[in-house]
């Protein structure tokens, strides 16, 4: 997933970026202005957290992962909802803002993909844009690089 974001991201955008891929685990790939993936942060994924809190602390059970009303939770359920949900929001805008100043360039574009960045887009304001289908655009652009080297190889 990482590659595929990366060349799809670089191939689409044309400039240095930042990728919150936020599926099995939430990850930030940084790519340059010229296409070279300079590295990434990893965290644990929202849902691999909500399962481990509701999974290994007595009696919390399981909670639908969506923004409560509010940030103090009135409930257990709407505790565990503002933590996660919240919690990931601050952990999105602090990975991003520390990654902006050590890469030095304010500017970088944030791009957001994966299952689970809708639950948390609606709560920041450093995503600069929304793509979905991002990982397979560049999967796709990866087949293709690959079909035209081939090509050009002989070997197609």
């Amino acid at each position: 997933d990482r590659i595929a974001n990366a060349v799809g991201a670089f191939r689409k955008y044309r400039r240095a970026c930042i990728v919150i891929d936020m599926g099995t685990a939430t990850t930030f790939d940084v790519v340059s202005a010229e296409g070279d993936l300079l590295g990434v942060v990893i965290s644990p994924g929202l849902r691999l957290a909500a399962d481990a809190l509701t999974g290994r602390a007595a009696r919390l059970s399981g909670v639908a992962l969506q923004a409560p009303p509010q940030v103090v939770g009135r409930n257990t359920v709407h505790a565990i909802q503002a933590g996660l949900i919240f919690g990931y929001a601050g952990l999105v805008e602090g990975i991003v803002r520390r990654l902006k100043a050590e890469i030095g360039d304010p500017d970088l574009l944030v791009i957001g993909t994966g299952g689970l960045i809708s639950l948390i887009s609606a709560e920041v304001d450093v995503i600069d844009e929304l793509d979905p289908y991002l990982t397979l655009d560049g999967i796709r652009l990866i087949s293709e690089l690959n079909d035209d080297l081939l090509a050009r190889e002989g070997n197609g």
